[in-house]
């Protein structure tokens, strides 16, 4: 079952998720997927793991998802966007490696029996990228969310906190 649950900033997808998953198991799995670029992404990183209680099992990985072992598991994997930034760094900014290697390791998890609760920003209705890297990112970023968003069972988009059912 494939949850993909979208949204700006700030918008309450992570909280959303998190919360879902708790009601569909009682030993949810939470997939991070950030590199800690700075001093204040680590802040936001351990914000996040204050969050999750001892409920939760957290599992770090920066792009192979696919080979964490996920079968019978439900799986919060938060989030798509820094996910792809790794993709997309590695990939020296060219845009179709970052989209051909992101989309072929999505694809391999999705192999898995699992519950994936996936939640990715929206960040094509936000400001116009400034940078030529930053529009390319915008680009790839919308490209990737079609084809998860395609293959989900659900589709949840957030705003201000609320949900709403798109799929």
């Amino acid at each position: 079952m494939l949850y993909y649950i979208s949204g700006g900033q700030r918008s309450g997808k992570s909280r959303y998720a998190q919360d879902l998953a708790l009601q569909l198991s009682p030993a949810p799995v939470y997939l991070a997927t950030s590199r800690a670029w700075d001093d204040d992404h680590r802040r936001r990183i351990a914000r996040h793991v204050a969050e999750r209680d001892a409920r939760w099992t957290t599992l770090e990985e920066e792009k192979y998802l696919s080979r964490l072992a996920l079968t019978g598991r439900t799986v919060v994997l938060d989030c798509v966007t820094l996910w792809l930034t790794n993709f997309f760094d590695d990939a020296g900014y060219d845009v179709e490696q970052a989209l051909q290697q992101a989309r072929a390791e999505f694809d391999n998890l999705m192999r898995q029996d699992c519950t994936l609760l996936v939640v990715s920003n929206e960040i094509g209705m936000g400001l116009h990228a400034p940078t030529p890297a930053g529009r390319q990112f915008v680009d790839l970023q919308g490209w990737l969310n079609q084809h998860i968003a395609q293959r989900a069972d659900h589709a949840i988009f957030m705003v201000s906190g609320l949900p709403l059912t798109v799929k």
